[in-house]
């Protein structure tokens, strides 16, 4: 019997199969090879922003991305070069930047990694958790500037990351220690929810193995549905799903 993995890669993309039971030979390779999974979250209508002038626009939908296999260049923040930003799930990764979104897989090695969402290491004086509050105001909460040092935290491999932060109570005594030594207030636990998730950043658009769609409302399901693909409310149900 196939595997999780394999069993999912059969859902989307059946052409693949050469029977009832057996999948492209290459692909089911790279399964069994490339174990790591990525989270990349969408606002509700499923298509993916960017800010051009201070302007919050459409940038690329589910739709494109499930037909190219393709997501593209969509954030740019905090000073940094536009790129692509998602997550990746482990035990101590489970919750992501947006409750629905796409679950891949994919080949291309992340550019690096940061151990939490970026604003944590901005100079940011009013740092907020919950994305519905600043999504009309992108332009001006991505605008600022990251703290001198902040690449203290910055991975070059997913390895590295767990190996210096085996769990989250570490990495919340490491950022809260280095905003203080920086003269920036100690987080409140209602901005733990910041650490929950990672952030995996790549300089070039990349090139997907689509696995899963999440999302606890009735889009998510429906689009999962069109495209043969798994659903799973959240990512965490996904991670617990093929760790049974």
């Amino acid at each position: 019997m196939l595997n999780p993995i394999a069993m999912a890669y059969l859902f989307a993309h059946p052409k693949t199969c050469t029977n009832d039971s057996l999948i492209n030979p290459f692909n089911y390779f790279l399964f069994m090879v490339i174990k790591q999974f990525f989270a990349k979250s969408f606002e509700e209508d499923f298509i993916l922003k960017t800010i051009n002038k201070k302007k919050k626009e459409d940038f690329q939908s589910i739709q494109d991305i499930l037909k190219t296999k393709n997501i593209n260049l969509n954030t740019k923040s905090f000073g940094r070069e536009r790129r692509l930003a998602c997550s990746f799930l482990h035990k101590n990764y489970l919750k992501t930047y947006r409750s629905q979104g796409i679950i891949f897989q994919t080949n291309q090695k992340p550019d690096y990694i940061y151990p939490f969402d970026l604003v944590l290491l901005s100079d940011a004086k009013k740092i907020i958790v919950q994305y519905y509050r600043i999504k009309e105001n992108l332009h001006m909460y991505y605008n600022h500037k990251l703290i001198l040092g902040f690449e203290k935290f910055v991975f070059k491999d997913i390895a590295g990351l767990l190996k210096r932060f085996p769990n989250l109570d570490i990495v919340w005594k490491e950022v809260n220690k280095f905003r203080v030594e920086h003269g920036y207030n100690e987080l409140s636990k209602q901005k733990h929810k910041l650490i929950e998730y990672n952030e995996v950043i790549f300089h070039k658009p990349v090139k997907i193995i689509p696995v899963a769609i999440f999302g606890y409302k009735k889009i998510a399901k429906e689009i999962a549905k069109q495209h043969n693909l798994p659903h799973f409310t959240t990512a965490k149900n996904f991670y617990e799903s093929i760790k049974k």
